[in-house]
Protein backbone atom coordinates (compact mmCIF):
# COMPACT_ATOMS: atom_id res chain seq x y z
CA UNK A 1 0.00 0.00 0.00
CA UNK A 2 1.20 3.20 -1.17
CA UNK A 3 0.87 6.41 1.74
CA UNK A 4 -1.48 8.83 0.83
CA UNK A 5 0.60 11.79 1.38
CA UNK A 6 -1.05 15.23 2.07
CA UNK A 7 -0.62 17.15 -1.34
CA UNK A 8 0.42 20.03 0.77
CA UNK A 9 3.47 17.83 2.48
CA UNK A 10 4.15 15.87 -1.18
CA UNK A 11 4.84 19.02 -3.11
CA UNK A 12 7.50 20.28 -0.34
CA UNK A 13 11.43 18.95 -0.71
CA UNK A 14 13.75 17.69 1.21
CA UNK A 15 15.80 20.33 2.67
CA UNK A 16 19.29 20.20 0.85
CA UNK A 17 21.91 21.32 3.08
CA UNK A 18 20.20 18.76 5.84
CA UNK A 19 19.78 16.06 2.80
CA UNK A 20 23.92 17.05 1.96
CA UNK A 21 24.73 16.97 5.69
CA UNK A 22 23.29 13.48 6.23
CA UNK A 23 25.46 11.88 3.41
CA UNK A 24 28.68 13.35 5.08
CA UNK A 25 27.39 11.55 8.32
CA UNK A 26 26.44 8.59 6.65
CA UNK A 27 29.75 8.02 4.77
CA UNK A 28 31.73 8.92 7.53
CA UNK A 29 29.79 5.80 9.74
CA UNK A 30 31.23 3.70 6.78
CA UNK A 31 34.67 4.75 7.45
CA UNK A 32 35.48 7.45 5.28
CA UNK A 33 37.52 11.02 6.20
CA UNK A 34 34.89 12.94 5.46
CA UNK A 35 34.86 16.56 5.44
CA UNK A 36 31.72 18.20 6.08
CA UNK A 37 31.61 21.78 4.33
CA UNK A 38 27.72 21.72 4.42
CA UNK A 39 25.50 22.36 7.64
CA UNK A 40 25.24 25.88 8.98
CA UNK A 41 25.86 24.99 12.32
CA UNK A 42 28.64 26.55 15.15
CA UNK A 43 31.48 24.45 15.72
CA UNK A 44 31.33 25.99 18.68
CA UNK A 45 29.68 24.70 22.13
CA UNK A 46 27.18 26.84 24.00
CA UNK A 47 28.57 29.19 26.21
CA UNK A 48 28.85 27.38 29.57
CA UNK A 49 27.27 30.13 31.49
CA UNK A 50 23.87 29.37 29.55
CA UNK A 51 24.26 25.69 30.32
CA UNK A 52 24.63 26.67 33.64
CA UNK A 53 21.28 28.46 33.63
CA UNK A 54 19.25 26.15 31.70
CA UNK A 55 21.05 23.68 34.97
CA UNK A 56 19.26 26.36 37.65
CA UNK A 57 15.92 26.38 35.50
CA UNK A 58 15.54 22.86 36.19
CA UNK A 59 16.70 22.99 39.58
CA UNK A 60 13.84 26.12 40.07
CA UNK A 61 11.22 23.66 38.52
CA UNK A 62 10.57 25.16 35.63
CA UNK A 63 9.56 22.44 33.56
CA UNK A 64 5.56 22.65 33.16
CA UNK A 65 3.59 24.04 30.20
CA UNK A 66 4.55 27.58 29.54
CA UNK A 67 2.39 30.05 27.83
CA UNK A 68 2.37 29.74 24.27
CA UNK A 69 3.92 33.07 23.66
CA UNK A 70 6.16 32.00 26.02
CA UNK A 71 7.54 32.98 29.58
CA UNK A 72 6.40 36.36 30.81
CA UNK A 73 10.45 36.37 31.92
CA UNK A 74 11.12 35.37 28.24
CA UNK A 75 9.35 37.83 26.65
CA UNK A 76 10.41 40.74 29.08
CA UNK A 77 13.67 39.96 28.69
CA UNK A 78 13.62 40.01 24.32
CA UNK A 79 12.34 43.22 24.69
CA UNK A 80 14.27 45.43 26.97
CA UNK A 81 17.49 43.35 25.46
CA UNK A 82 16.44 44.76 21.60
CA UNK A 83 15.68 47.96 23.90
CA UNK A 84 18.97 48.25 25.26
CA UNK A 85 21.06 46.80 22.42
CA UNK A 86 19.07 48.53 19.42
CA UNK A 87 17.10 50.85 21.18
CA UNK A 88 13.90 49.79 20.04
CA UNK A 89 10.84 50.24 21.31
CA UNK A 90 8.96 46.48 21.51
CA UNK A 91 5.92 45.86 23.51
CA UNK A 92 6.00 42.28 24.86
CA UNK A 93 2.78 41.71 23.41
CA UNK A 94 4.46 41.98 20.10
CA UNK A 95 7.05 39.20 21.18
CA UNK A 96 6.29 35.20 21.12
CA UNK A 97 8.89 32.28 21.63
CA UNK A 98 9.33 29.78 18.83
CA UNK A 99 11.03 26.08 18.39
CA UNK A 100 13.73 27.66 16.79
CA UNK A 101 13.71 30.39 13.75
CA UNK A 102 12.35 28.01 11.74
CA UNK A 103 8.94 27.46 13.54
CA UNK A 104 8.96 31.02 13.90
CA UNK A 105 9.29 31.29 10.23
CA UNK A 106 6.70 28.62 9.17
CA UNK A 107 4.34 30.93 12.35
CA UNK A 108 4.62 34.10 10.27
CA UNK A 109 3.83 33.24 7.10
CA UNK A 110 1.14 30.23 7.91
CA UNK A 111 -0.59 33.36 10.00
CA UNK A 112 -0.33 35.71 6.74
CA UNK A 113 -0.73 33.84 3.87
CA UNK A 114 -3.98 32.49 1.78
CA UNK A 115 -4.08 30.16 -1.01
CA UNK A 116 -2.91 31.94 -4.04
CA UNK A 117 -1.57 35.04 -3.05
CA UNK A 118 1.87 35.81 -4.04
CA UNK A 119 4.89 35.96 -1.87
CA UNK A 120 8.05 37.29 -2.82
CA UNK A 121 11.55 35.81 -2.00
CA UNK A 122 14.95 37.20 -3.38
CA UNK A 123 17.29 34.48 -5.09
CA UNK A 124 19.65 32.97 -3.78
CA UNK A 125 17.11 31.82 -1.29
CA UNK A 126 17.65 29.93 1.86
CA UNK A 127 15.71 26.85 0.78
CA UNK A 128 12.81 26.61 3.52
CA UNK A 129 11.53 29.82 2.08
CA UNK A 130 9.67 28.57 -0.83
CA UNK A 131 8.92 25.72 0.79
CA UNK A 132 6.98 27.10 3.62
CA UNK A 133 5.26 29.26 0.72
CA UNK A 134 4.43 26.04 -0.89
CA UNK A 135 3.12 24.34 2.31
CA UNK A 136 0.54 27.03 2.36
CA UNK A 137 -0.82 26.94 -1.46
CA UNK A 138 0.74 30.94 -1.75
CA UNK A 139 3.16 31.28 -5.01
CA UNK A 140 6.74 32.06 -4.74
CA UNK A 141 7.84 34.96 -6.85
CA UNK A 142 11.62 35.04 -7.33
CA UNK A 143 13.48 38.29 -7.63
CA UNK A 144 17.28 37.64 -9.28
CA UNK A 145 19.93 39.79 -7.35
CA UNK A 146 23.59 38.67 -8.93
CA UNK A 147 23.53 41.94 -10.99
CA UNK A 148 23.22 43.73 -7.76
CA UNK A 149 25.81 41.30 -6.15
CA UNK A 150 23.10 39.55 -4.82
CA UNK A 151 22.20 42.36 -2.57
CA UNK A 152 18.36 42.84 -2.97
CA UNK A 153 17.30 46.60 -3.66
CA UNK A 154 13.95 48.21 -2.95
CA UNK A 155 13.65 49.16 -6.99
CA UNK A 156 13.82 45.64 -7.38
CA UNK A 157 10.67 44.86 -5.06
CA UNK A 158 8.87 47.77 -6.67
CA UNK A 159 9.55 46.36 -9.66
CA UNK A 160 7.98 42.77 -8.56
CA UNK A 161 5.19 44.13 -6.46
CA UNK A 162 1.84 43.12 -7.82
CA UNK A 163 -1.79 43.18 -6.82
CA UNK A 164 -1.73 39.33 -5.73
CA UNK A 165 1.73 40.38 -3.91
CA UNK A 166 0.95 39.23 0.08
CA UNK A 167 4.39 39.84 1.55
CA UNK A 168 8.26 39.69 0.92
CA UNK A 169 10.97 37.32 3.19
CA UNK A 170 14.03 39.04 3.51
CA UNK A 171 17.10 37.10 5.14
CA UNK A 172 20.38 39.82 5.27
CA UNK A 173 23.25 39.08 6.45
CA UNK A 174 21.74 36.55 4.13
CA UNK A 175 22.15 32.76 3.60
CA UNK A 176 24.00 31.08 1.12
CA UNK A 177 25.81 34.52 -0.47
CA UNK A 178 26.72 36.06 3.17
CA UNK A 179 25.45 39.17 1.58
CA UNK A 180 24.36 42.31 4.00
CA UNK A 181 21.67 44.56 2.79
CA UNK A 182 22.90 48.22 4.24
CA UNK A 183 20.19 49.75 6.80
CA UNK A 184 19.45 52.54 4.72
CA UNK A 185 18.41 50.35 1.80
CA UNK A 186 16.37 47.98 4.16
CA UNK A 187 14.22 50.54 5.25
CA UNK A 188 13.26 51.63 1.66
CA UNK A 189 12.67 48.60 0.86
CA UNK A 190 9.99 48.47 3.78
CA UNK A 191 8.90 51.99 2.65
CA UNK A 192 8.15 50.80 -0.69
CA UNK A 193 6.29 47.01 0.70
CA UNK A 194 4.46 49.41 3.45
CA UNK A 195 3.25 52.00 0.61
CA UNK A 196 1.96 48.68 -1.44
CA UNK A 197 0.32 46.97 1.75
CA UNK A 198 2.70 44.19 1.52
CA UNK A 199 3.80 42.39 4.61
CA UNK A 200 7.52 42.02 5.16
CA UNK A 201 9.22 38.94 7.21
CA UNK A 202 12.84 39.57 7.75
CA UNK A 203 15.06 36.56 8.65
CA UNK A 204 17.70 37.70 11.24
CA UNK A 205 19.26 34.31 12.63
CA UNK A 206 22.49 35.80 11.42
CA UNK A 207 22.29 39.41 12.94
CA UNK A 208 25.26 39.45 14.87
CA UNK A 209 27.52 38.24 12.81
CA UNK A 210 28.28 40.88 10.28
CA UNK A 211 32.09 41.73 9.28
CA UNK A 212 32.83 45.26 9.32
CA UNK A 213 32.58 47.82 8.14
CA UNK A 214 29.07 46.76 7.31
CA UNK A 215 27.20 47.05 10.43
CA UNK A 216 24.57 45.05 12.00
CA UNK A 217 20.54 46.17 11.83
CA UNK A 218 17.91 45.23 12.91
CA UNK A 219 14.06 45.80 11.34
CA UNK A 220 12.95 45.83 14.96
CA UNK A 221 14.34 49.46 15.22
CA UNK A 222 12.07 51.00 12.40
CA UNK A 223 9.74 53.59 13.50
CA UNK A 224 5.52 52.24 14.28
CA UNK A 225 4.18 53.03 10.41
CA UNK A 226 6.54 50.85 9.30
CA UNK A 227 6.46 48.33 11.73
CA UNK A 228 3.32 47.12 11.58
CA UNK A 229 4.05 45.77 8.32
CA UNK A 230 7.23 43.79 9.64
CA UNK A 231 7.54 40.61 11.73
CA UNK A 232 11.53 39.98 12.69
CA UNK A 233 12.20 36.57 13.08
CA UNK A 234 15.02 35.80 15.54
CA UNK A 235 16.77 32.50 16.62
CA UNK A 236 19.69 31.68 19.29
CA UNK A 237 20.22 28.91 17.22
CA UNK A 238 23.72 30.55 15.20
CA UNK A 239 24.04 33.85 17.47
CA UNK A 240 24.31 31.47 20.64
CA UNK A 241 25.83 28.09 18.91
CA UNK A 242 22.32 26.97 20.40
CA UNK A 243 21.15 24.94 17.76
CA UNK A 244 19.86 21.74 19.24
CA UNK A 245 17.89 23.81 22.07
CA UNK A 246 15.16 24.72 19.30
CA UNK A 247 14.78 28.00 20.82
CA UNK A 248 13.73 31.35 18.71
CA UNK A 249 11.27 33.98 18.62
CA UNK A 250 9.15 36.62 16.35
CA UNK A 251 8.62 40.11 17.02
CA UNK A 252 5.53 41.61 15.11
CA UNK A 253 2.85 43.85 15.82
CA UNK A 254 -0.06 42.73 18.14
CA UNK A 255 -2.29 41.21 15.87
CA UNK A 256 -0.14 38.84 14.10
CA UNK A 257 1.73 38.30 17.36
CA UNK A 258 -1.66 37.26 18.30
CA UNK A 259 -2.57 34.65 15.50
CA UNK A 260 0.83 33.53 15.58
CA UNK A 261 0.32 32.30 19.13
CA UNK A 262 -3.12 30.51 18.25
CA UNK A 263 -1.20 28.50 15.81
CA UNK A 264 1.50 27.90 18.03
CA UNK A 265 -0.97 26.73 20.89
CA UNK A 266 -1.82 23.74 18.19
CA UNK A 267 1.19 23.04 17.23
CA UNK A 268 4.30 22.86 19.30
CA UNK A 269 2.83 24.78 22.41
CA UNK A 270 5.86 26.51 23.61
CA UNK A 271 9.19 26.34 23.40
CA UNK A 272 10.63 24.44 26.39
CA UNK A 273 10.49 26.08 29.50
CA UNK A 274 14.03 25.92 31.05
CA UNK A 275 15.33 26.44 27.79
CA UNK A 276 13.04 29.91 27.79
CA UNK A 277 14.47 30.61 31.21
CA UNK A 278 18.21 30.27 30.20
CA UNK A 279 17.76 32.27 27.23
CA UNK A 280 15.95 35.18 29.15
CA UNK A 281 18.61 35.02 31.83
CA UNK A 282 21.15 34.96 28.97
CA UNK A 283 19.84 38.17 27.71
CA UNK A 284 19.37 39.91 30.94
CA UNK A 285 23.55 39.39 31.38
CA UNK A 286 23.71 40.93 27.85
CA UNK A 287 27.57 41.94 28.14
CA UNK A 288 28.11 38.28 28.77
CA UNK A 289 26.32 37.10 26.15
CA UNK A 290 27.69 39.67 23.34
CA UNK A 291 31.24 38.98 24.55
CA UNK A 292 30.55 35.33 23.74
CA UNK A 293 28.78 36.78 20.37
CA UNK A 294 32.28 38.73 19.64
CA UNK A 295 34.41 35.80 20.28
CA UNK A 296 32.64 33.95 17.88
CA UNK A 297 32.44 36.36 15.15
CA UNK A 298 36.40 37.09 15.85
CA UNK A 299 36.94 33.51 14.87
CA UNK A 300 34.58 33.90 12.14
CA UNK A 301 36.39 36.45 10.70
CA UNK A 302 39.47 35.04 10.60
CA UNK A 303 38.49 31.45 8.77
CA UNK A 304 37.16 33.95 5.85
CA UNK A 305 39.97 36.01 5.47
CA UNK A 306 41.88 32.84 5.05
CA UNK A 307 39.50 30.82 3.17
CA UNK A 308 38.12 33.19 0.30
CA UNK A 309 41.67 34.37 -0.65
CA UNK A 310 42.45 30.83 -0.73
CA UNK A 311 39.09 29.20 -2.87
CA UNK A 312 40.11 32.37 -5.39
CA UNK A 313 43.06 29.78 -6.29
CA UNK A 314 41.26 26.83 -7.21
CA UNK A 315 41.07 26.61 -10.98
CA UNK A 316 37.48 27.48 -12.31
CA UNK A 317 36.29 28.36 -8.87
CA UNK A 318 35.19 32.47 -8.37
CA UNK A 319 34.04 33.41 -4.54
CA UNK A 320 32.86 37.28 -3.46
CA UNK A 321 34.04 38.06 0.35
CA UNK A 322 31.07 37.41 1.91
CA UNK A 323 30.01 40.36 4.22
CA UNK A 324 28.28 38.07 7.14
CA UNK A 325 27.12 34.85 8.17
CA UNK A 326 29.87 31.95 7.38
CA UNK A 327 28.98 30.95 4.25
CA UNK A 328 31.55 30.88 0.91
CA UNK A 329 29.34 30.66 -2.22
CA UNK A 330 31.45 29.68 -5.09
CA UNK A 331 30.52 30.17 -8.57
CA UNK A 332 31.66 27.23 -10.68
CA UNK A 333 30.39 27.94 -13.65
CA UNK A 334 33.50 28.40 -15.85
CA UNK A 335 35.06 25.07 -14.65
CA UNK A 336 37.18 23.95 -17.28
CA UNK A 337 36.05 20.26 -19.02
CA UNK A 338 33.20 18.92 -20.52
CA UNK A 339 32.06 17.22 -16.92
CA UNK A 340 30.52 19.83 -15.30
CA UNK A 341 27.06 20.41 -17.10
CA UNK A 342 25.59 22.09 -13.66
CA UNK A 343 27.09 22.42 -10.08
CA UNK A 344 25.81 19.43 -9.14
CA UNK A 345 28.32 17.59 -10.83
CA UNK A 346 31.05 19.32 -9.21
CA UNK A 347 29.63 18.54 -5.85
CA UNK A 348 29.27 14.94 -6.48
CA UNK A 349 32.83 15.17 -7.86
CA UNK A 350 34.18 16.63 -4.55
CA UNK A 351 32.12 13.89 -2.76
CA UNK A 352 33.89 10.77 -4.97
CA UNK A 353 37.20 12.36 -5.55
CA UNK A 354 38.09 14.02 -2.25
CA UNK A 355 35.70 13.19 0.20
CA UNK A 356 34.22 16.93 0.89
CA UNK A 357 30.91 17.69 0.65
CA UNK A 358 29.22 20.99 -0.30
CA UNK A 359 26.21 21.96 -0.46
CA UNK A 360 24.64 22.20 -4.38
CA UNK A 361 23.52 26.00 -4.93
CA UNK A 362 20.59 24.54 -7.33
CA UNK A 363 19.13 23.94 -3.82
CA UNK A 364 19.14 27.42 -3.05
CA UNK A 365 17.58 28.58 -6.58
CA UNK A 366 21.52 28.81 -7.76
CA UNK A 367 22.88 26.43 -10.22
CA UNK A 368 25.98 26.64 -11.02
CA UNK A 369 27.07 27.76 -7.67
CA UNK A 370 28.40 25.45 -4.10
CA UNK A 371 27.80 26.65 -0.90
CA UNK A 372 30.81 26.23 1.48
CA UNK A 373 30.00 26.32 5.17
CA UNK A 374 33.02 27.50 7.42
CA UNK A 375 31.36 27.34 10.56
CA UNK A 376 33.97 24.20 11.21
CA UNK A 377 37.83 24.35 12.03
CA UNK A 378 40.71 26.13 10.51
CA UNK A 379 42.36 22.71 10.18
CA UNK A 380 38.92 20.82 8.04
CA UNK A 381 39.11 24.14 6.41
CA UNK A 382 42.95 23.74 5.11
CA UNK A 383 42.52 19.74 4.58
CA UNK A 384 39.42 20.58 2.00
CA UNK A 385 41.01 24.07 0.55
CA UNK A 386 44.31 21.17 -0.34
CA UNK A 387 42.60 18.45 -1.49
CA UNK A 388 40.07 20.84 -3.88
CA UNK A 389 43.17 22.05 -4.80
CA UNK A 390 44.60 18.73 -5.49
CA UNK A 391 42.06 18.02 -7.85
CA UNK A 392 41.29 20.70 -9.75
CA UNK A 393 45.27 21.76 -9.79
CA UNK A 394 45.84 25.42 -8.52
CA UNK A 395 45.48 28.55 -10.51
CA UNK A 396 45.65 32.03 -8.99
CA UNK A 397 42.76 33.99 -10.18
CA UNK A 398 41.95 37.21 -9.90
CA UNK A 399 38.06 38.16 -9.40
Amino acid sequence: MTFPVSENVAKMHTSSTLKAGQIAADLRERGFDIIDLTVGEPDFTTPEFIKDLAIEGLHKNITKYTPSAGLKSFTEAVAHFYAEQFGANISTKEVAASCGGKQALFNAVCTLVNRGDDVLIPKPYWVTFPEIVNFCGANSVFIETEKTDFILTAEQVREAITDQTKLLIVNSPNNPTGAVIASDEMRKIIEVCAEKGVYVLTDECYLFFVYPPSEVFTSAVLPEDLRKFVCVAGSFSKTYAMTGWRIGYTIAPEEWTNAIVKLQSHSATHPTSFVQYACARAMERRAESMAAVSEMLAEYKKRRDWLIPELRKINGFRCAMPEGAFYAFVDVREMPGEKFKVSADVADYLLNEAHTVVTDGAGFGANGFLRLSYATSMENLEKAVERMRNLFESKTRTV
